[in-house]
């Protein structure tokens, strides 16, 4: 099994370093400087998680026509629900005309996508699904403070929606890396329905972070992650083609390649224009890749994502390049 369709979606309004520059006490050097951003989308008022993450489907759909056809399972990755319920993933699939697939969310932050691809791939390997529809989709500018600094110049909005499936032999999904870290917890946080963390930890409205123990875990689990599932799936660095990071902050992904020796341009980072889009950030990214024909068949493909949790996920796969959507054919909607 593996993934058989892939598209992204990133709203129209773009946000340049200069509107925070204007507002809090940074610049843009400053911002870029520090993790690579110089723009970001933010989701007009009537966008919502859904509403992207059905716009990816959407342009899923005019890259790889018919592509849904048999999907009758719906998995959306968000820290940014529509709602508590019903799900995100269940808007999505009415949205999609999926009527009667099952449908849920996946709550694991900026690991999200990764879980629910694993997730994905196990319902259908097991037979309880024939195709999945998996989508990461965040509306990241409403859960952060605007007014913060360390947050609101990191995060932006946007969806990317994969289907998985059959794939030839030889194909798809290789192995799979995930993990947890409670002890981590009040490092990144965003309340839902206590008041604190049950160690007291103390939760505001908005996205709670402390970036510099998020940055000394990022830059070792991402390394870790990547070795585990390297060895999980029998490859080495110099079998990797194309390695998908969750686009966090420029200089986690540069410390992961100079660990492993691995040339920038094998890397897809598109954080500068899209900043930190959480569960979107790797089918977003994923999304571009296709469309600049980088995903070509047979590709070695690796995916690592972290969060909140603390939490890790990565992924190995070898790419097939689909027969019915050829790569770069038709331009994402970004």
């Amino acid at each position: 099994m593996g993934i058989v369709a892939v598209g992204g979606y990133a709203p129209a309004q773009v946000v340049p370093n200069a509107h925070y520059a204007a507002r809090l006490e940074t610049t843009d050097e400053w911002i870029r400087s520090r993790s690579g951003i110089r723009e970001r989308r933010h989701a007009a008022p009537e966008e919502t998680a859904s509403v992207l993450g059905g716009r990816a489907v959407q342009d899923l759909l005019a890259r790889f026509p018919g592509a849904l056809e048999g999907v009758d399972l719906v998995i959306c990755a968000t820290s940014s629900p529509d709602a508590m319920f019903p799900s995100t993933a269940a808007l999505i699939a009415g949205a999609a005309g999926l009527r009667g697939a099952a449908a849920f969310d996946v709550s694991v932050a900026c690991s999200g996508f990764v879980y629910a691809l694993s997730v994905a791939h196990a319902m259908v390997v097991a037979g309880t699904a024939r195709r999945a529809l998996v989508v990461g989709a965040e509306v990241m500018s409403r859960v952060v403070d605007q007014d913060d600094r360390s947050t609101a110049i990191l995060f932006g909005d946007g969806a990317g929606a994969v289907v998985v499936g059959p794939v030839p032999a030889g194909y798809g999904v290789q192995a799979f890396a995930l993990g947890a870290d409670s002890s981590g917890g009040p490092s990144l946080f965003l309340r839902g329905a206590a008041v604190s963390l049950p160690g007291g930890t103390p939760m505001g409205p908005h996205l709670t972070q402390n970036g510099r123990e998020v940055f000394k875990f990022a830059v070792r689990i991402m390394g870790d992650m990547t070795e585990e599932v390297m060895r999980r799936a029998g490859l080495t660095v110099a079998d990797i083609a194309v390695f998908v990071p969750h686009q966090a902050n420029v200089r986690i992904i540069e410390a992961a390649l100079d660990r492993f020796g691995l040339p920038p341009e094998r890397a897809v980072v598109n954080l500068d224009r899209y900043g930190n889009t959480s569960a979107a950030s790797i089918p977003l990214a994923l999304a571009e890749a296709q469309a600049q024909g980088r995903l070509t068949d047979g590709a070695q493909v690796v995916l690592a994502g972290f969060g909140g949790g603390l939490s890790w996920g990565a992924a190995a796969l070898r790419w097939w390049a689909a027969r019915n959507g050829a790569s770069g054919s038709t331009p994402p909607i970004f």
